[in-house]
């Protein structure tokens, strides 16, 4: 027996414990060691009875007697007097009547629970209880908790742990000796018992950080050998035009940020390299990320090279096809801007694809339709990748296989990113920060509401749509849901019609609309030919419509805290005071995550609070986060990756030779796929 062992082959599990085994991932012994517990209980202290307080309690007793009864309504209740030489204690379980039956009078046991009040009695309630041991698995010890499946416990799966410890035992080290004793790391055999079956908290800790070290190396090795390996890359250098930036920011209705000079800087310090860019800007809603990518690009343009700008969305990449080309119309150039969707007709589709092919279309914006084989860039030289964490890895690489000689890449992210995850997942792109909004922009006013408060909120409302302002509503579904009591696109747009704001101009909006109904919906919002629009997170990200002052967002406690703060971003981008109302799904207390965004604007510092409240996940995306397979790391833990990134950095500068370590080959050879371009 091995790691490679089927999960089937062990001692008490048949083909139905198989396949509920395998829906939480695990069908090898392999995959059970590395299922980390969740959490922990720690009922390590086994103290005498006279000495237990209201709490999480340990004792170690035997049971002198035992009932069991039933109740109301069904309920059966089993007794027990437990004693020791200090005193007695009584144990009280709910609906567990096999109980009775099989605690062995007068035997040793150790009892884990809750020591709690309950009809002016005190007693342990539901407490686990085992005989006395060398070695117990779910009392007097901190106890593992797991992750759960319908009909697989936490006490199941412990079981088959401790059936497989002398394969843990076992596990050979994976890291090279002088990094695991440089870093003061706990052997890896003995980390992975002790962060099932720790003797204590000291020891459970330096199982944790040995583990959570291991996976923040192997990701920081990843995304450093792809940075190596793509500075050996030759692309095309494009020098800096000194006249032509000065030009272009001379056309500009608005003075550029500090951060944006040091931003478009350093791309251009790059561009002129023979080796590719490879640039994270990563700014806050309204930092002005647009305006630095067009001076990237025109840079490129006005040497007869050609850009490609991929947006997530076909609203979105149409709105930075008209924000592109009124950003160059001042230069007088006659540069070409070509919007390319998959809902365009294809007569103007084929035509796209013609001026493509053959040059003449220096920019082209659009959405996955970039991909298509069909579409031919010879002259490639720019590679700009709105929101970039939305798009998977092979995607991007596609989109870069246009170019005979490997492009630049600027990535455009409004998701402020804490440090520790930049270090960590953007390892190998270098990072400029747009941390100043332009002149005049205000910071959004923020509320949280009740449901029982919509007349005023409402009346607030009305005063910005008399003053001439417009409004977004968002909802979290398009219709509404049978088990989720949740307030949808189509009914909300139904009740403002009908009520409080029947004398407005309302639209609807939501994914699952022709792409032209959507196009034409935002233009009428633009246009401001509608006054209110109700719509699903499709508005999220890059919308922008200036007149635009409120934000409704409904069902406010049902969304994450960073897209939260991407939907209030698209108000206030004009001239006028924006307002964000948090509305509620009921009248219960406000989530921290909320009473966060109340209180602040900064989206940096929300973020560094999202990545503690939900993790890396939240911020990573979607799309490549469960490749990440961070289990154990905290990426709060800005010192256990700071030493990861060092160690990662000293095995390149060391050259060490991956394939003396096959285990760690094989998790960077996986890594390198997901952490970013390579």
């Amino acid at each position: 027996m091995g790691p490679s062992t089927s999960i089937a082959q062990l001692k008490g599990v048949g083909p139905d414990s198989a396949r509920k085994l395998a829906s939480l991932g695990i069908t090898t012994v392999a995959d059970l060691i590395a299922y980390f517990p969740r959490r922990y209980d720690d009922y390590s202290q086994v103290l005498p009875i006279k000495q237990i307080v209201p709490g999480a309690v340990t004792i170690q007793i035997v049971i002198k007697q035992v009932s069991g009864r039933y109740v109301r309504r069904g309920m059966h209740i089993t007794e027990a007097i437990a004693s020791d030489a200090t005193g007695s204690v009584r144990l009280v379980w709910f609906n567990q009547p096999y109980r009775e039956r099989a605690i062995r009078l007068h035997e040793p046991y150790y009892v884990s629970g809750q020591y709690l009040l309950r009809r002016q009695r005190f007693a342990i309630l539901n407490p686990s209880i085992e005989l006395v041991s060398s070695f117990p698995l779910n009392t007097a010890r901190i106890v593992p908790i797991y992750r759960e499946a319908k009909g697989i416990s936490s006490l199941q799966i412990r079981r088959l742990l401790q059936a497989v410890l002398p394969i843990i035992d076992q596990q050979p080290e994976t890291l090279p000796d002088w990094l695991a004793r440089d870093a003061q790391l706990m052997d890896r055999g003995a980390a992975l018992r002790a962060i099932h079956f720790p003797d204590n908290a000291k020891q459970l800790s330096q199982a944790q950080t040995r583990l959570g070290f291991e996976e923040v190396f192997e990701l920081s090795l990843a995304s450093l050998l792809n940075k190596y390996e793509l500075q050996r890359d030759m692309t095309i250098s494009i020098p800096f035009d000194q006249q032509l930036a000065r030009d272009f920011v001379a056309g500009l209705p608005f003075r550029l940020t500090d951060a944006q000079r040091r931003a478009v800087w350093d791309i251009y310090k790059d561009m002129a390299k023979s080796q590719p860019m490879n640039r994270l800007i990563e700014g806050d809603v309204g930092s002005g990320k647009t305006v630095v990518a067009t001076m990237a690009a025109v840079m490129a343009m006005s040497r007869g090279y050609q850009v490609a700008f991929m947006a997530p969305t076909e609203l979105l990449a149409r709105q930075h096809a008209e924000t592109i080309s009124s950003l160059l119309e001042p230069l007088g150039m006659h540069l070409q801007v070509t919007l390319l969707t998959g809902s365009i007709p294809l007569k103007q589709k084929a035509l796209a694809y013609k001026h493509i092919s053959q040059g003449h279309a220096q920019c082209t914006v659009g959405t996955q339709a970039l991909l298509q084989e069909a579409v031919r860039m010879p002259k490639l030289a720019l590679v700009v990748v709105d929101e970039q964490h939305r798009f998977g890895v092979q995607q991007r690489k596609a989109l870069m296989a246009k170019a005979g000689l490997m492009p630049h890449l600027l990535s455009l992210t409004a998701t402020p990113i804490p440090r520790s995850l930049a270090l960590t997942l953007y390892g190998e792109l270098d990072v400029s920060i747009l941390d100043s909004k332009p002149a005049g922009r205000q910071s959004i006013m923020t509320k949280i509401c009740s449901p029982n408060s919509n007349s005023s909120i409402y009346a607030a409302i009305e005063e910005q749509l008399q003053s001439g302002r417009q409004m977004f509503v968002v909802c979290p579904s398009i219709a509404d849901s049978e088990t989720l009591q949740i307030r949808s696109v189509e009914k909300v747009f139904a009740e403002l019609s009908k009520g409080a704001f029947r004398k407005w101009r309302i639209g609807m909006l939501h994914g699952k609309m022709k792409s032209d109904e959507k196009a034409q919906l935002m233009d009428a919002f633009v246009g401001h030919t509608l006054d209110i629009l109700v719509s699903t997170t499709v508005i999220e990200v890059g919308v922008d419509v200036p007149n635009a002052s409120v934000m409704l967002i409904e069902g406010a406690d049902r969304f994450g805290l960073a897209q939260l703060h991407q939907l209030r971003g698209r108000v206030g981008r004009g001239l006028h005071q924006g307002y964000c109302y948090l509305m509620m799904s009921d009248s219960s207390a406000p989530t921290e995550r909320l009473r966060a965004l109340e209180r602040s604007t900064d989206g940096f510092r929300l973020a560094e609070l999202d990545l503690s409240l939900r993790g890396p996940g939240a911020i990573y995306g979607t799309m490549q986060h469960g490749q990440l397979d961070l289990r154990m790391a905290s990426l709060n833990d800005v010192q256990l990756i700071a030493k990861a990134r060092h160690a990662a950095q000293a095995c390149i500068d060391r050259q060490l030779d991956l394939s003396n370590y096959p285990y760690l080959q094989d998790r960077v050879t996986r890594l390198r796929t997901v952490t970013n371009l390579n």
